[in-house]
């Protein structure tokens, strides 16, 4: 996603989608840590999208 799909979204939808990824991050570290991890990159994607949605997350809380 980027940024302006990211500003588009609610403040709900930004949370829950965070919770997605930190779920999916977390079975992601498990397949890796069996061995089974496919894509090591996308550990690396998805620690840049959670946090590029807590920064805009945090923005908006700063303005109000």
């Amino acid at each position: 996603m980027t940024n302006e799909e990211i500003r588009k979204l609610s403040e709900e939808e930004i949370t829950n989608k965070i919770n997605e990824h930190k779920e999916e991050l977390f079975n992601l570290r498990f397949s890796q840590a069996t061995g089974n991890l496919e894509n090591p990159s996308r550990i690396k994607q998805l620690r840049k999208e959670v946090a590029r949605l807590k920064t805009i997350l945090r923005e908006r809380e700063l303005e109000n």
